[in-house]
């Protein structure tokens, strides 16, 4: 079994509702077990401000899915739940993207492993020092390395 780290983010249709109902639909997807949830987390919109806050939060799973069929099968749980892509960093229901899959390195249209901007993100580092506090991130830094040398404006930690 492979160990992944999917982050999870919605700011449409009661966000902090899609995130919960998304963990329990990865939880009883069969082939993943699920292993830890962060608590949620409230951000700031980036890359495009005019729209709500979002509800972030990040899993840790077991799985015996290889990871291109995982990131399609992310994808697939997205559109169930009514996911539209009408511009880059748009609203959305739900947002999936899988962070890391046992430490494997990816490169192709559909996957890039580890996600390639998932140490700029607060609203990703957060989450995950919160259920893997010694995960290696790229650069080399754990992410409670990470978290105690940033700034993490406008996200706040808001419950389980």
């Amino acid at each position: 079994m492979a160990t992944a780290l999917i982050a999870l983010g919605s700011n449409l249709q009661q966000p902090e509702k899609q995130v919960g109902k998304a963990i329990e639909v990865l939880a009883n997807t069969p082939g993943l077990s699920l292993i830890k949830a962060s608590s949620l987390y409230s951000t700031a919109p980036v890359g495009y401000d005019n729209q709500p806050d979002f509800i972030n939060a990040v899993v840790q799973v077991a799985t015996d899915i290889p990871a291109p069929k995982l990131m399609q099968l992310l994808l697939n749980i997205e559109q169930t739940f009514g996911r539209e892509r009408p511009f880059p960093n748009a609203p959305r229901i739900l947002d999936l993207d899988l962070l890391d899959y046992d430490g494997m390195q990816l490169d192709t249209e559909l996957l890039k492993l580890p996600h390639p901007r998932m140490h700029e993100r607060g609203f990703v580092i957060l989450p995950l020092a919160e259920i893997v506090p010694d995960f290696i991130l790229p650069q080399g830094k754990t992410v409670v390395e990470w978290v105690a040398e940033s700034q993490h404006q406008d996200i706040r930690k808001i419950g389980m």
